[in-house]
């Protein structure tokens, strides 16, 4: 993901923008004490935060103390987290603190050369040997048995081995003592103790792979064929930049696992685009062109994606299902045409707060090129929406903001569709599968929305922050209710009051109340009155997490319509739950049993 600058004070914002202008990024400036900024935050440490835990590069221009007690609650794992780079107020130095082997050493010695300043890089393996073992350059991929991390520590402790062949960066070991040379294949470089053992392989790119199958070809048959391809043409299945085919396969499970299994992308031509590498296929068929409206599925997508210099390293090979074949670049391929397979994110944000949203949450938000949701909802994304082009929709146009987000997503963009709470609670993401379902003919969305990948990020719902806010009212069964009776009969609604009562269920009301809905929160109130105590616990949530948050302990018979909104969810405990405290030390809660089972333990003792 593109990397965001952050600008903290005056003294350090032209800095700031000579590094944004540098990669391209936005400079996020603290409120008050920067000029200008494409996002204003108020709090640098938690800004910092957020972006960190969404997966954004970061670039501080502030002291590193700043970033690290931002960032510090959040460390993990250094495989998954992104580069944090400070760079100080007036561009002299700029250190990876965070993210070396993953993309921050690269990003502060360029920070360093565009400002004329010094490159603090203290990984040892760039010091020493002036190399990542574990980042080859673009157009190649590391692979082999040995741990890049091991052989970097044999290289630094003298250990000897043996360099086959030539890649970008590892000329440097050449010269190093200890380092033999020795020739290898063209497009590989391999790294060998010099007293045997495993080796460590960077491989170039430069083959794109062409795929077609039948629908529903088992994902091991594909498998199989292109795995025995290769073998048969001596071509090593790292040297694969990426799997091509046609859109109509987008969706397609062995195509898809094939790309999973190669660790690549997915490349997807359209028929037309196909249809223009007509001349150069070995293997045109006309019964190929009647069915899916081009002369060569597998070899004209391995054209398509290898270019115009390329030529078929292995021409068209079949079964009875499946097709392949592979195009030899002239070059290593970094720069991969055709379009990826959609994407749709529904995303449950929670109630608001940035501390309640998920790291997955967080995630798919950044990695979205699109967003799509109720303005309000996407507004409480902050920094994570800034410079994102978003699609808008009010309250009311739940569907037409669903059947956007999927055509979106079919036509290959990467979507992320907002929802408060969790997606999967009263919201999008059960309008989403039912537009799926329906098909086109049904009044659902296009064959292209349906062959984009669907996935959910799941939230906070408001009943589990509400009950959490005030205590465990959700400690033994409970269930939730819409009084909402615009997508549900009035009388649907009023059995499934008389059920929740009878059952005991500590509730959750939804949507409430309205404008223009008055009635059935308060027969709702008066139901469950024929089935619990007058003093049973409610609770009334307003806003939860949010600047305005509200909470309110009522008794089930003191419950007044008149407190509820929109914004309100109602929790109403069952005849067991109870409540202790007083003010804002009230808790409320509903015991589980454990009292009666340890009662029982004493008595069989």
């Amino acid at each position: 993901m593109a990397p965001v600058v952050l600008a903290l004070s005056r003294s350090g914002e032209a800095v700031a923008h000579r590094v944004a202008a540098e990669l391209g990024a936005p400079v996020h400036g603290r409120e008050g004490r920067v000029e200008r900024a494409d996002v204003v935050f108020a709090d640098a440490l938690a800004h910092a935060r957020d972006l960190f835990a969404a997966g954004i590069p970061v670039i501080g221009v502030c002291a590193s103390g700043i970033l690290i007690r931002g960032i510090a609650p959040l460390l993990s794992d250094k495989r998954a987290e992104p580069p944090v780079v400070s760079v100080s107020d007036d561009g002299a130095v700029v250190v990876p603190l965070l993210g070396g082997h993953r993309g921050a050493n690269r990003l502060a010695r360029r920070i360093a050369d565009a400002l004329g300043g010094i490159a603090a890089v203290t990984t040892a393996g760039d010091v020493s040997l002036g190399v990542s073992l574990d980042e080859p350059p673009a157009g190649w991929r590391v692979s082999g048995a040995a741990d890049p991390k091991r052989v970097m520590a044999d290289l630094l402790a003298g250990v000897p081995y043996v360099l086959s062949g030539q890649a970008p960066g590892l000329d440097a070991l050449a010269t190093r003592d200890g380092v033999a040379s020795a020739d290898g294949p063209e497009g590989e470089a391999r790294l060998t103790p010099a007293a045997g053992g495993d080796a460590l392989v960077w491989t170039e790119t430069r083959l794109a792979l062409g795929v077609g199958c039948a629908r529903d070809t088992a994902p091991e048959d594909l498998r199989a064929l292109v795995r025995d391809t290769l073998a048969e043409a001596g071509l090593r299945p790292e040297a694969v930049a990426c799997v091509a085919t046609l859109d109509l396969k987008a969706d397609e499970p062995a195509v898809l696992a094939l790309a999973a299994d190669l660790g690549v992308p997915l490349c997807l031509f359209t028929a037309t685009e196909l249809e223009a590498e007509t001349p150069r296929l070995a293997t045109p068929s006309d019964v190929v062109f009647a069915e899916v409206g081009c002369h060569g599925v597998s070899e004209g997508a391995a054209l398509a994606v290898a270019g115009a210099g390329a030529n078929l390293a292995v021409t068209k090979r079949k079964t009875a299902n499946a097709t392949c074949a592979v195009a030899r670049a002239p070059a290593a391929l970094t720069a991969l045409p055709g379009r990826r397979r959609g994407h749709l994110a529904i995303i449950g944000i929670g109630p608001g707060q940035a501390s309640w949203r998920t790291p997955e949450a967080s995630r798919l938000i950044a990695e979205a090129e699109e967003l799509v949701g109720y303005s309000l909802y996407i507004d409480l994304l902050g920094p994570l929406a800034a410079g994102k082009p978003r699609a808008d929709f009010p309250l009311g146009g739940e569907e037409a903001r669903c059947r956007h987000a999927l055509e979106r997503a079919g036509a290959g963009a990467r979507v992320a569709l907002i929802c408060s709470g969790d997606a999967g609670i009263y919201a999008m993401g059960a309008l989403v599968h039912e537009l799926l379902d329906r098909g086109p003919a049904a009044g659902g969305v296009s064959d292209a929305a349906r062959r984009a990948e669907v996935v959910t990020a799941p939230g906070i719902s408001a009943l589990q922050a509400a009950a959490a806010r005030s205590g465990a009212l959700l400690g033994h069964d409970f269930c939730a209710i819409s009084l909402s009776d615009l997508l549900t009969p009035r009388e649907d609604i009023v059995k499934r009051l008389h059920a929740a009562a009878e059952g005991d269920f500590v509730v959750a009301f939804y949507n409430p109340v309205s404008a223009r809905r008055r009635t059935l929160l308060a027969e709702a109130r008066d139901i469950l009155l024929r089935h619990r105590p007058a003093g049973t616990p409610v609770l009334l949530a307003r806003s939860l997490g949010r600047p305005d948050e509200c909470l309110a302990h009522r008794t089930l018979e003191t419950l007044a319509v008149d407190e509820v909104d929109m914004m309100t969810v109602v929790l109403v405990g069952s005849s067991q739950s109870r409540g202790y405290g007083s003010g804002e030390g009230a808790r409320i809660y509903t015991p589980r049993g454990y009292a009666r089972k340890l009662e029982g333990q004493d008595g069989g003792a």
